[in-house]
């Protein structure tokens, strides 16, 4: 089945999100689409897959114009989307999950399992693969989850199937699982569009590729005449503009180091070194394993082996409290699931960390120092607040983060590790936190930014760590940390 967008145009109130974006994919042939965060490539493809209407443009099948205005619609239509976060029930076989929604049922009205798991069979067999149809969702790895969503689009004789960042959990040989079964749906004429940044995977999978920036279709083309180079500056542009950069600092106390960091399976033999009053960034593509890595240094994640070092003594930190002890902070990047507790006020949440030292006696808390603690960092923030006794979420997004700072400022740590600090919010907002950032640097905080924004990188860091599928690839500094290089290393470009 042949596909046909045209002029696809689409805003969310004043903020053009494509404009006048045109993109094909013939059958049988597997196409990247491609972009940096905010390019528009979710929209476009949620526009096909009937989540989203466009505001004009039209798409055609097979030269026949069609329009969805629901999901159901555009699977009707042999259309299956594949989102990142996968779509499973780990408690239920595989045979079931591929019939949720559509149970095969015998004329009393019971399941009729023996009929699914016959269908199931049949369709692994169609594709060639050597899977038990009963076997539990859980005991999969994460290659076979992906093919099980892939089989599910299958079973429903999917004609288009829309891959976003299939391959952002997996290990080498679970990617070439899936790129196996990928080019046995090619042959069988089945149309893929895979969206990704890993570009070494794009030139190896991919027929041909369309770039997204800010909204625009910049270039359509084949992957036999292209490279991963040109590629990545087609979706970074050439018209940027950075930020003041911080000055290298090559002196200064190292109060943390590590060497041959490594877990099971996130990350391995990682080693930096982080300089009192120095800003490093940790920086490169989702499923590059940073947040697992500074998790489990922070304690709150996998343990791992090698060696770390606190102000140069080795350590072995096992909690959250023995990080804290040690002078250590951290941000987490999902600010409401992990940043703020909803169901408490602004002055407890900005407040939480040193809590638990601020005591009068055994029974009460000494209110009078918590509340002095957070009017100060309240103003050192500019924290934008009514009453301290106000629910958190009474708060914007940028002040929701400044109070999240806040809790960690109050217990005056010696690194702070910050996952995504402006994630969520506005522009004007991001630029304060820059500058606390770098203030905090000036005070003799050693910051570790962990963000797959590279602008954001540039922007405050003096150097940065470019990981790639669990390892660092390279440190950049000085001229060398600017967007078309970060992307390169990324995308596993390493030369």
């Amino acid at each position: 089945m042949n596909l046909e967008m045209k002029n696809i145009c689409k805003s969310f109130g004043a903020n053009l999100v494509l404009d006048d974006v045109s993109f094909s994919l013939p059958s049988g042939h597997i196409k990247a689409l491609l972009g940096e965060n905010g390019a528009g490539k979710s929209t476009l493809m949620n526009i096909l897959g009937g989540v989203i209407p466009s505001d004009g443009g039209s798409i055609f099948l097979d030269g026949e114009e069609v329009s969805f205005s629901t999901p159901k619609e555009s699977l009707d239509r042999k259309i299956a989307f594949i989102h990142q976060e996968l779509n499973l029930i780990n408690d239920l076989p595989i045979y079931e999950n591929l019939f949720i929604g559509r149970e095969m049922r015998r004329k009393s009205g019971f399941l009729d399992h023996e009929s699914m798991i016959k269908e199931t069979e049949r369709v692994f067999k169609d594709m060639a693969l050597d899977l038990d149809p009963s076997t539990m969702v859980r005991d999969l790895d994460a290659s076979y989850k992906q093919i099980v969503e892939i089989s599910r689009a299958m079973l429903m004789d999917a004609k288009i199937v829309i891959m976003d960042e299939p391959t952002t959990s997996l290990t080498e040989n679970e990617i070439e699982r899936v790129f196996t079964l990928m080019r046995h749906l090619k042959s069988k004429g089945v149309g893929i569009i895979f969206i990704s940044h890993k570009l070494n995977e794009v030139v190896e999978i991919c027929d041909s590729y369309t770039v997204l920036r800010d909204g625009h279709m910049i270039k359509t083309g084949l992957i036999e005449e292209t490279d991963t180079k040109t590629l990545a500056s087609l979706m970074v542009g050439h018209d940027v503009v950075e930020g003041a950069r911080a000055s290298e600092k090559t002196e200064g106390r190292v109060v943390m180091e590590a060497e041959g960091l490594s877990d099971a399976k996130n990350f391995k033999d990682i080693s930096f070194k982080l300089r009192d009053g120095e800003i490093v960034g940790f920086t490169g593509l989702l499923g590059d394993g940073r947040s697992e890595l500074f998790q489990s240094i922070f304690g709150a994640g996998t343990s791992h082996t090698g060696t770390l070092k606190v102000e140069g003594k080795e350590v072995r930190i096992h909690t959250t409290a023995q990080a804290v002890k040690l002078g250590i902070g951290y941000v987490p990047r999902n600010r409401k699931e992990n940043g703020i507790v909803k169901d408490l006020d602004i002055l407890t949440n900005g407040s939480l960390v040193t809590l638990s030292s601020r005591k009068k006696n055994i029974f009460f808390l000494d209110e009078e120092t918590i509340r002095r603690e957070f009017e100060n960092e309240k103003r050192n923030l500019h924290i934008k607040m009514g009453a301290d006794s106000d629910s958190i979420t009474s708060l914007s997004g940028g002040n929701q983060q400044k109070v999240v700072l806040a809790k960690w400022l109050s217990a005056d740590p010696k690194i702070l590790i910050l996952d995504n600090p402006t994630q969520g919010v506005d522009v004007g907002a991001k630029e304060e936190i820059y500058q606390i950032i770098t203030d905090l640097a000036k005070r003799g905080v050693a910051v570790a930014v962990l963000s797959s924004e590279s602008k954001e990188i540039i922007r405050v860091c003096s150097r940065c760590y470019v990981m790639y599928h669990g390892r660092i690839l390279k440190e950049l500094r000085g001229d060398e940390l600017n967007e078309n290089t970060i992307m390169q290393y990324a995308t596993g470009v390493d030369d």
